[in-house]
């Protein structure tokens, strides 16, 4: 037998990705008359098709990229996140800098709109604590508790400051979403597992604390922990018929929109509720609306494939440096797919997270497509070789 070094593409990546980018440029068609005036004259549709192609472009760099090299740019793409989010906070070029709806997290860039540089830091942080814990992996043997708290504490130290500095942009949903990706790179990193539960149960500690603080003393809550405008997506969220006016009124059209799909939907481009950003957090409840729970069963059906494949890419990669990537990104897109959806059917609250390839945003697709070029390069530069 013959071993064939050539490498192994596998095209189910490339084809999920493309079914996905289909149904998104169609259902921002059907939404476009539903949008506010004052947005019915930009062509979401073209916008969103052009940050298709810089992704393919972007796809395509990133496998131009030796594997071996991304260990190389981990750091040299983290020391740039950290400037571009260090300009933000201090408002430099402040020419450049866009504040929208009060939080400070974009770049407007001539010809290419708004650019948000927390949406590409995901992949630094992904490539840095990857090096981070395989490096440490190659070095030590993860088994002692000393070992354990060495690599828990790198992994803290560079995760730190990214983590402030979205925070206080601010942009609680990016925050949580960095929390999820070093979340699931904890798990794989070889740190013992009752450092893990202990962390788990601070953390089960912190948020009971924090409800209780929240029910009995919400003045107290209100001055020193949580600015009012976050707070009101809290009250919007456990009562949102009662603040359907106000904090909850996004949340009772979305309900309302998916309700009023029922099984197959109202038909393409029929939308028989207002759905307020219908075209970017909102994107599911307005399919389920005109597609119905079938619709919404595609639409979850193509993500469960996407994060499968992109879970056996990780298992069968022979390259600790590879697998841990790819958990970095299946930790992202999972969170946000979880986040997204809980949001609009009332499970979790509103925190603007978009919908992976679905919701019109430049910067955020953009970032799944070079993740996606990265799961294709540690699938092809790092699974086993085929013998013929």
């Amino acid at each position: 037998m013959e071993k064939d070094l050539r490498p192994q593409l596998d095209p189910t990546l490339i084809f999920l990705i493309g079914v996905m980018a289909l149904a998104s440029l169609l259902a921002l068609k059907s939404v476009e008359p539903t949008l506010p005036p004052v947005l019915q004259n930009i062509d979401f549709v073209e916008k969103q098709l052009v940050w298709f192609i810089i992704g393919a472009i972007g796809i395509v760099v990133s496998l131009l990229i030796h594997f071996d090299h991304l260990q190389n740019l981990a750091w040299l793409t983290y020391g740039a996140g950290v400037v571009l989010l260090l300009g933000l906070e201090f408002n430099i070029p402040p020419s450049l800098v866009s504040t929208i709806k009060g939080a400070t997290s974009w770049y407007e860039l001539p010809g290419l709109g708004n650019v948000q540089p927390s949406e590409l830091m995901k992949i630094a942080i992904i490539l840095v604590l990857s090096k981070v814990i395989a490096d440490h992996r190659a070095n030590y043997e993860v088994t002692t508790t000393r070992e354990s708290f060495i690599l828990l504490g790198k992994i803290v130290a560079v995760s730190a400051l990214p983590l402030f500095l979205v925070a206080k942009q601010p942009d609680m949903g990016t925050t949580l979403v960095y929390c999820a990706i070093i979340a699931a790179l904890i798990l794989v990193s070889g740190i013992k597992w009752s450092i893990i539960l202990s962390l788990t149960g601070t953390c089960l500690a912190f948020i009971a604390l924090f409800l209780y603080i929240f029910i009995e003393f919400p003045t107290f809550f209100h001055t020193y922990l949580i600015p009012e405008y976050q707070l009101d997506r809290f009250y919007g969220w456990l009562n949102p018929y009662e603040y359907q006016d106000e904090q909850g009124f996004q949340l009772v059209r979305s309900l309302l929109a998916i309700g009023s799909g029922e099984y197959m939907g109202s038909g393409y481009g029929e939308m028989n509720v207002y759905l307020p950003e219908a075209h970017t957090d909102f994107i599911f409840a307005a399919i389920a609306s005109q597609f119905g729970f079938m619709g919404a069963t595609v639409v979850i059906s193509l993500f469960f494939f996407l994060i499968y494949k992109i879970t056996m890419v990780a298992l069968e990669c022979h390259d600790l440096y590879g697998t841990y990537l790819c958990t970095g990104i299946i930790g992202m897109l999972t969170f946000q797919v979880f986040q997204n959806i809980g949001m609009t059917v009332g499970l979790l609250p509103i925190t603007g997270i978009p919908l992976p390839f679905f919701s019109y945003g430049g910067s955020s697709l953009l970032t799944y497509m070079i993740a996606i070029g990265i799961v294709i390069n540690v699938q092809v530069r790092t699974r086993k070789y085929f013998f013929t």
